[in-house]
């Protein structure tokens, strides 16, 4: 009785690319920074924020207790993290978005 020879699955060359995770850096409020302190520290830190946009998002911290400011890759979200830390803000750890 003869047996069927093994046949081994061809490789292939396809990669799979899984994308890097997006981190969100997230204010809270806190009962020491002023509304002007936190808007202007997002203007200053954050790339491409304005003003209105700064102070909406103030706004959100103060009446909801936190606020999504800026969600990107790990490397610049640590950069605004520690930045907007060192200046003062209230922050939460990092998190996968």
């Amino acid at each position: 009785m003869a047996t069927a020879p093994t046949v081994a699955p061809k490789p292939t060359n396809q990669v799979t690319r899984k994308p890097y995770p997006n981190y969100k850096v997230i204010v809270l409020n806190d009962d020491f920074n002023t509304f002007q302190h936190v808007a202007e520290c997002l203007v200053k830190y954050i790339p491409g924020m304005t003003s209105d946009r700064a102070w909406a998002l103030t706004n959100q911290v103060h009446f909801e207790g936190q606020a999504i400011v800026w969600v990107g890759p790990q490397e610049p979200a640590e950069l605004y993290h520690q930045q907007l830390s060192r200046a003062g803000l209230t922050m939460a750890p990092l998190e996968a978005a």
